[in-house]
């Protein structure tokens, strides 16, 4: 997961053995570089398959450079109050983190000057969990704006609730979701999304990811928070992201959904997720043979009563 796992690298190297792998083979190479995804669906808006305005700056640069300099040009580029920072290639959550003041870029360029293997919790002006930090520092970070959501809060009451028991307050209509794909080369299909219910913070950790235990999905979303049309809606240009980006085999897409548009907004392509009993690929894949047992029961059913009907008494 990550490194040459994830860059193409290996996949290379086994298709030229003849070797059959998991994920997609050349289009890994894209899938690792957010910027290259981003530039690979930029001419999908029309269709409803957004991404995120991207300022991507060197290492060294941020490095020598004053960190209030730093800020006011990206705030003045991306025009945004605050930023989402994130590695440029890695195919995991570390080194993401939310900054609102120059303070807090300050903080993370001093983190890379460092090399820390993690940012305590808390160290920057918006609470936070622990910030694992990749080792080796990355070259290229991107720095986007933030795209704010509600968090989706599990209640306590009880009773049938229409909410079944989520507290969703909905001012903003984007949520954030996981999908899994899966499929051949120009035939991906999008499995049921996973909506993302955050524990802590603004940022999944590490453990939330992949931990069992530590973070909630619900899948599918709750019909409360997304209508089954801007569902549908949204599987469809999941697939198209898949598709276009060559997919195979099976990968997982995190991206921003519009509740009432079906838009998506990319996050990122991960052609080598993780895989423990907490990952959303399994539990996407449950739910997707349920409806398949489900459905031909029903139509088996169906023709048995009609077979019935036609034999008379």
């Amino acid at each position: 997961h990550g490194g040459i796992g994830e860059d193409g690298t290996l996949q290379s190297l086994l298709e030229s053995e003849g070797v059959p792998h998991t994920g997609p083979g050349a289009a890994a190479k894209t899938c690792m570089d957010k910027v290259a995804t981003s530039l690979a669906l930029s001419h999908l808006a029309d269709l409803g398959v957004l991404t995120i305005n991207k300022d991507v700056r060197r290492k060294e640069d941020l490095l020598n450079m004053p960190a209030l300099e730093i800020w006011d040009e990206l705030i003045s580029r991306l025009q945004c109050e605050t930023l989402c920072v994130k590695p440029a290639r890695d195919g995991c959550s570390t080194g993401v983190a939310r900054l609102c003041c120059v303070e807090d870029l300050a903080v993370y360029i001093k983190a890379l000057k460092d090399c820390l293997l993690r940012i305590p919790p808390d160290s920057f002006s918006k609470s936070h969990g622990m910030i694992e930090m990749p080792s080796p520092p990355p070259e290229r970070l991107i720095f986007e704006p933030f795209i704010e959501t509600d968090e989706i809060v599990v209640s306590s009451k009880s009773g049938g609730e229409k909410a079944q028991g989520l507290v969703w307050k909905g001012n903003s209509r984007w949520v954030e979701i996981t999908v899994g794909v899966i499929g051949t080369l120009g035939s991906m299909r999008s499995l049921s999304p996973s909506v993302t219910v955050k524990e802590t913070g603004d940022i999944l950790s590490l453990e939330e990811k992949f931990q069992g235990g530590t973070g909630i999905n619900l899948t599918p979303p709750p019909a409360s928070i997304v209508s089954n049309e801007a569902l549908e809606r949204c599987k469809h240009r999941i697939e198209l992201i898949a598709n276009t980006l060559q997919l195979e085999g099976f990968s997982r897409i995190d991206a921003f959904l519009n509740v009432d548009s079906g838009e998506v907004l990319i996050i990122e392509v991960n052609t080598v997720p993780g895989m423990t009993p907490s990952t959303v690929l399994i539990h996407q894949m449950v739910i997707a043979a349920i409806i398949v047992a489900v459905t031909i029961a029903i139509v088996a059913a169906t023709a048995f009563d009609f077979g019935l009907a036609k034999l008379g008494p």
